[in-house]
């Protein structure tokens, strides 16, 4: 599987909003962090927080492909 994050960047972007505020705000440590500036999986959980913070579902922050 791929990941994108490019969708949370954006929102990130649209709403003023560093990633080191995003994730104070979120509550995730700077190691997933890092794993998502690197399109890496993280699990449920952390996807679940920012798009609680965010209102907002998971097709609004990440993209999942099939390797091909």
């Amino acid at each position: 599987m791929k990941y994108n994050y490019n969708k949370l960047w954006k929102l990130l972007i649209d709403k003023n909003i560093t990633k080191t505020e995003m994730r104070k705000q979120v509550g995730i440590s700077t190691n997933i962090l890092a794993k998502m500036g690197k399109n890496e999986a993280v699990s449920m959980e952390t996807l679940a927080k920012i798009s609680t913070v965010f209102e907002c579902g998971f097709d609004d922050i990440v993209d999942i492909y099939n390797e091909e």
